[in-house]
């Protein structure tokens, strides 16, 4: 899936979900090497895990980041494939 961001430095997300795992995560734009690093740690992770752990950070005085995006872009996606 592809996620375009809104309120942060990275513009999009592009991500899979396979067997209830988020894989192959790769942010375009954006803080590069804390971002890489982000997409390591959640790699293999369990989609609602990662939601949980992710949503609501904030970055600096803005009301999302990119890891809050992905907790978003996530849930978008899981609601997608609910419906």
């Amino acid at each position: 899936m592809i996620y375009r961001t809104k309120g942060t430095c990275s513009q999009e997300i592009e991500f899979d979900i396979e067997d209830g795992q988020v894989k192959n995560v790769q942010f375009y734009g954006g803080c590069n090497g804390n971002l890489q690093g982000i997409s390591r740690l959640v790699e293999g992770m369990d989609v609602q895990e990662c939601i949980e752990k992710l949503k609501g950070i904030r970055c600096g005085f803005k009301d999302t980041s990119c890891p809050d995006q992905l907790a978003k872009a996530l849930e978008k996606a899981v609601s997608a494939h609910s419906a």
